[in-house]
């Protein structure tokens, strides 16, 4: 006869229920549906363990009884999104540099103050000296300028030192740019990482929906990257990654920005193309990647070649940033389904993508 297992719940396991259920209830009560980001908000409510999100919350039950799926996203962006320190001190770094641009330019004035001034005083002599009392005009313009000399000494040594400042605020600002630079880039590719490239893609779509302006979106993979991987150790496989990544950088414009996706899934993002276009610059990077010979650097060993797949997506009216991805990714599959080492237009596929989410 076999034997039933009984587990014992602890007072931590029941608190964890009441609370799971109630967050539940108010999901049903509030809205919106029980999505992931839903649950964890109404939780972390509930626990009464975020009392500033609590009062954001209920903030936002004022305007209506219930809460659209915007409201919890900003919800979470604000307060439990694990980015969201790093957006923060973004906002913050940008405000300083916005600051430091104000104080430079205040500096730039009064380093122009100084000739401002001797320029007026010298026009001041030169009136006075063609008085007719001429030596009571004499004596005054002999103090002002003076008074003038020592003006002059003070402003040179205030902006000896104003230059000084100035450089140093500008090595300041120079280092800020570059921490905000590289919180946004990827350090194994030096290429865009995903928190760039959501919020390009972002105010890409945006820009796309109120100009008009075709938007493209390339999804790329390495083919065979975990079998690269195992054979030739992770080392290696940065090197195929730096590889794809610089053949991405060397076939789009400025404007355009190439990302690391996560692991060996890559995207670029196209402003003012087409679909057409942007299989132009898909097909250049796949054939680029396909010549490059791979050796392993501490042995010089011939690796082979790798291939990469390619999906590409265009912006259409209604679309979010999810939306593109999932439509240009589909697209990035079929590339693999059909053999991989090829690029694939969203026009090129059977499925109707009209209903994707």
């Amino acid at each position: 006869m076999g034997a039933c297992l009984m587990v014992a719940r602890t007072a931590d396991d029941t608190a964890a229920t009441r609370l799971a259920g109630e967050a539940m209830r108010h999901i049903e009560a509030h809205g919106p549906s029980p999505i992931p980001r839903a649950y964890e908000v109404w939780y972390t409510h509930v626990a009464g363990r975020n009392p500033m999100l609590s009062k954001a919350l209920a903030t936002e039950l004022a305007e209506g009884e219930r809460l659209d799926a915007g409201a919890i996203d900003r919800l979470y962006d604000q307060f439990l999104s694990p980015n969201r320190m790093a957006a923060q001190a973004e906002k913050a770094s940008l405000g300083v540099i916005a600051e430091i641009d104000s104080v430079m330019s205040t500096i730039d004035e009064a380093l122009g103050s100084t000739t401002r001034y001797g320029d007026s005083l010298k026009e001041i002599s030169d009136d006075l000296a063609v008085s007719v009392d001429r030596d009571l005009i004499r004596d005054v313009v002999a103090r002002l300028v003076a008074a003038t000399r020592d003006t002059a000494a003070a402003n040179r040594a205030l902006e000896t030192r104003l230059k000084e400042t100035r450089s140093e605020v500008q090595d300041l600002r120079q280092a800020l740019e570059s921490i905000r630079t590289e919180n946004l880039t990827d350090p194994l590719t030096t290429i865009a990482n995903r928190k760039h490239l959501d919020n390009t893609l972002i105010a890409a779509i945006d820009h796309a929906a109120l100009s008009g302006e075709p938007l493209t979106l390339l999804m790329i993979d390495v083919d065979h990257f975990k079998d690269f991987n195992d054979t030739w150790g992770h080392l290696t496989g940065d090197q195929v990654l730096r590889l794809v990544a610089m053949s991405m950088k060397g076939a789009v414009r400025p404007t355009d920005t190439a990302a690391r996706f996560g692991g060996e899934e890559f995207a670029i993002i196209l402003p003012q193309s087409s679909l057409q276009s942007g299989s132009l610059v898909a097909e250049r990077i796949r054939q680029t990647v396909m010549s490059r010979e791979l050796v392993k650097r501490s042995t010089g060993e011939a690796l082979g070649r790798i291939t990469v797949s390619i999906g590409a997506a265009a912006f259409r009216a209604g679309d979010n940033a999810m939306m593109l991805i999932e439509r240009a990714d589909r697209c990035l599959l079929q590339a693999k389904r059909a053999g991989r080492n090829k690029t694939v237009l969203e026009t090129e596929v059977e499925q109707d993508f009209s209903d994707v989410a």
